[in-house]
């Protein structure tokens, strides 16, 4: 393929990826009814202890990455909406599934490692990928075929809906489709992580500072 026809498809790749990690799926919860759930969707819980060993696999990385244990802190600092932006995540992959799945869409394992491989050679390397991949998205190396997964599946959910993500009007058609799937599967969040507003796509935080985030692994 030629080498302007790779880099239009990485773009329109990292468009679909950009636009994900700009607007958290979040889903807002106050009846307590699901105990021990950081979340709930489509009935399927998302548990706490789930939620916290995905960011406990995060802060090992870090700190395996990290030089010194001065490094190390600095790092926990500056990713201190870590447990937030994981179960966003974990919500996230979730929807999209429903919007892909509404959409007719599927994604095969030579999909994921045709990306990984084409990403690896361009970031020099799969070390070099995963550290990327750590810093720049919260994503410990297990789970980095999950992550290009759900860039796979964006950027085929955005081909099969016609929606250009380099443009405004395929930003609202996009959008539009998760949140009618995050309708569908009824997302609930647990209030600690904030509220969902599934007609605007958007997150607000809820006004309980009572409430401490819960942060696994954060202290040295």
């Amino acid at each position: 393929m030629p080498r302007s026809r790779r880099s239009r498809r990485r773009r329109t790749a990292l468009a679909v990826a950009a636009a994900l990690a700009a607007a958290p799926l979040l889903s807002a919860c106050g009846s307590g009814a699901h105990p021990g759930a950081a979340a709930v969707v489509g009935g399927q819980r998302i548990t706490v202890a789930q939620l916290e060993h995905r960011v406990n696999e995060v802060r090992t990385a870090q700190r395996a990455a990290a030089g010194t244990q001065a490094q190390y802190a600095q790092v926990v600092a500056q990713t201190s909406t870590l447990t937030r932006d994981t179960l966003h995540t974990l919500v996230l992959d979730r929807v999209l599934d429903r919007a892909a799945k509404n959409a007719r869409v599927g994604v095969t394992r030579k999909n994921i490692q045709d990306l990984r491989a084409s990403l690896e050679q361009q970031a020099g390397g799969a070390k070099a990928l995963q550290s990327a991949w750590l810093q720049q998205y919260g994503v410990a190396p297990a789970h980095l075929d999950d992550s290009l997964r759900t860039e796979v599946e964006a950027q085929k959910l955005a081909a099969a809906l016609g929606a250009d993500m380099n443009t405004t009007a395929g930003k609202a058609t996009f959008w539009k489709a998760l949140s009618e799937a995050s309708k569908q599967l009824q997302v609930d969040l647990n209030p600690r992580y904030g509220a969902w507003d599934p007609e605007n796509s958007s997150r607000v935080d809820a006004k309980t500072p009572w409430v401490k985030e819960v942060t696994a692994a954060a202290t040295t």
